[in-house]
């Protein structure tokens, strides 16, 4: 930030030949504002915190029904942008919602595997969800289901307290308890208006656990593409790593080799030519599916499940079954659901609705923080007492989708409607497809992930910031995503109490040939006046920093008269602080200014604020 002083100032030819012009005789005197009264001065407060939107301004003045009808509106969106749907509208959202759904179904099947889970629940939960959603979500473009980070974390984290293959009842019923404290979780903050909350975890932090997520899923997905039957519980990387060669010689089996790698080549070279050619991003939407066709019908006519390639086995026919009952409402496992869900439904949220804004922002209309989470929350609720497991916005889906020109969420629906025919009518066809190929689908899904250039970028802006990403990253590869996620928001307040506590300030300097004033740290060719310093405080002043700025203004001060000291030179007789950036300033700031403001007298120095 940048300060432009009131007073002009000119420089001489020499060292000690400066001069300033003397202020204009000419003051005007800004009179102090209005004094508000404290109900005023809270109702603002209340009002920019918790309703900066104005979310009932549409309300004033309306007739009682009218009102009635805008409550609607507010919860189903949907009721907004029905009325001007039409056949060409709807012509998009087809072709959208075949496009996703060809890729969700694979997908669905890897992602349940993946929360140890019988792969009908990954179904399940791209039936009910997205139904919900298409009603009151305000995305068009988001495409809802499971995704790999969260479904590892709900597939880890309950597998901790519950061994999924001794009691799969009561592994389920934690899953599904967990589902539902998610549920509230994101309802709470959408409803309270608390969506502000979740930006306490930084983008960096974000980017550096989810690439840790990422590389952790597909360490895990190891055990699948290798054949390998005994494979640890932990998802460290030296764990994983010492189970992966420790069973080279008798765990791994060939066949199985042969078909993930095969497949993981083809699935990587479709990205590959959907990145390059944009228009061709069909081939990677329709690559899942293809793969997990090519491959049942490979496996069931050479019988390779005898030679011991893994299979699925079985996915049970129907819509969801209700799982109420199965939801822990008392005891030990309420709690440990209650703790594991609030994280999966935080973990879900920040990239989802970044995702939703992205494509909104492309498209040019708003996506509603809050109706979002409310909405995600309600379908999540929804979806724990239908066989569901966590879903929310899907990155690969939603560009597929975005890609493919779908219009309304209606798209959402037609993705829901092939789910609903795959259980009722073509299920049972998965039975031959080999885990390999599962397991080839979601390395591939999650390869995107792992956003290098993002990782580049906070190095080169901020190294605060890519320390964050770093640690969460290393927190989840190399201990545990809980140890990541820890680390993800410990780093994150860290760096907001760093700058809260500890504010910059900056010497200001004339840049030659202007009245411009720069940090004279950042522009050594910046030229001081004889006698005068000049400080910049870059921040609010609170109780929290108002003694650190004090005693920084007095170092810089101090640091200079040794400096003109020991050179000779006149000593400071003016300080000016520049107080433009600071947007408020409490009791505490103002008693350390007039401590400060006693020192300087003492000193024989002459302040001003401007």
């Amino acid at each position: 930030m940048s300060g432009r002083v009131t007073h002009e100032m000119e420089i001489g030819s020499g060292p000690s030949s400066r001069r300033h012009t003397q202020p204009s005789s000419h003051i005007h005197k800004v009179e102090r504002p209005p004094q508000q009264n404290l109900l005023t001065e809270f109702q603002t407060v209340i009002k920019e915190t918790f309703f900066h939107d104005e979310p009932l301004k549409a309300f004033q003045g309306q007739k009682s029904h009218t009102r009635f009808f805008l409550v609607l509106k507010a919860i189903f969106p949907i009721l907004e942008w029905a009325r001007s749907y039409n056949l060409e509208k709807f012509r998009g959202d087809l072709i959208a919602g075949l496009t996703i759904a060809s890729l969700c179904v694979p997908q669905d099947i890897a992602y349940a595997k993946l929360a140890n889970l019988d792969p009908q629940y990954g179904l399940y939960s791209s039936f009910v969800p997205p139904l919900i959603y298409a009603f009151m979500g305000s995305s068009r473009d988001i495409a809802i289901g499971p995704v790999a980070v969260v479904s590892l974390w709900i597939g880890t984290m309950v597998q901790n307290e519950i061994d999924p293959k001794k009691n799969a009842l009561a592994y389920r019923g934690l899953v599904f308890t967990a589902t539902f404290f998610a549920g509230v979780t994101q309802f709470a903050l959408g409803f309270f208006r608390l969506g502000f909350l979740i930006d306490f975890l930084s983008h960096a932090a974000i980017v550096g656990f989810v690439a840790g997520v990422a590389i952790t899923v597909g360490l895990q997905q190891l055990k699948g593409l290798l054949g390998i039957t005994n494979f640890t519980k932990k998802t460290d990387i030296i764990s994983v790593m010492h189970s992966v060669f420790g069973t080279v010689h008798h765990g791994w089996n060939w066949e199985t080799i042969v078909i993930g790698l095969s497949f993981l080549a083809f699935l990587l070279l479709t990205k590959y030519i959907a990145k390059k050619y944009p228009k061709l991003f069909w081939v990677s939407a329709i690559a899942p599916l293809t793969s997990v066709i090519i491959a049942t019908f490979c496996v069931y006519i050479t019988r390779a499940d005898k030679e011991g390639v893994a299979i699925v086995q079985y996915i049970k026919k129907g819509i969801n079954p209700s799982s109420a009952h199965e939801i822990y409402w008392t005891g030990d496992l309420l709690l440990k659901g209650f703790k594991i869900g609030v994280v999966a439904g935080l973990i879900a949220l920040p990239e989802a609705i970044a995702i939703g804004r992205t494509f909104a922002a492309v498209k040019d209309y708003n996506v509603d923080g809050n109706k979002e989470m409310v909405a995600r929350g309600t379908m999540n609720i929804v979806g724990s007492m239908t066989s569901c497991f966590v879903a929310t916005g899907s990155f690969s889906r939603s560009a597929v989708n975005f890609m493919a020109g779908c219009t309304t969420a209606v798209a959402n629906i037609v993705m829901s409607c092939v789910v609903l025919l795959t259980l009722e009518l073509i299920a049972p066809l998965f039975k031959y497809t080999p885990n390999a190929v599962l397991a080839s689908i979601i390395i591939a899904a999650v390869v995107p992930l792992v956003d290098i250039p993002a990782a580049i970028l906070l190095w080169k802006i901020d190294k605060f910031d890519f320390l964050a990403c770093m640690g969460a990253f290393f927190g989840v590869v190399f201990k545990s995503m809980e140890t990541g996620l820890l680390i993800a928001v410990a780093i994150s307040f860290a760096k907001i109490l760093l700058q809260v506590t500890r504010p910059r300030t900056a010497v200001l300097g004339r840049l030659p040939g202007t009245l411009v004033y720069r940090n004279v740290e950042q522009y050594p060719n910046a030229l001081t006046v004889s006698g005068i310093m000049i400080i910049r405080v870059d921040s609010a002043i609170y109780f929290s920093n108002s003694n650190y700025i004090k005693e920084r203004i007095l170092r810089w001060l101090s640091n200079e008269e040794e400096d003109l000291k020991i050179n000779s030179q006149p000593r400071i007789k003016f300080l000016i602080i520049e107080m433009s950036p600071v947007t408020d300033i409490d009791t505490s700031g103002i008693h350390s200014f007039e401590e400060l403001h006693k020192t300087l007298q003492n000193r024989d120095v002459m302040v001003r604020l401007i």
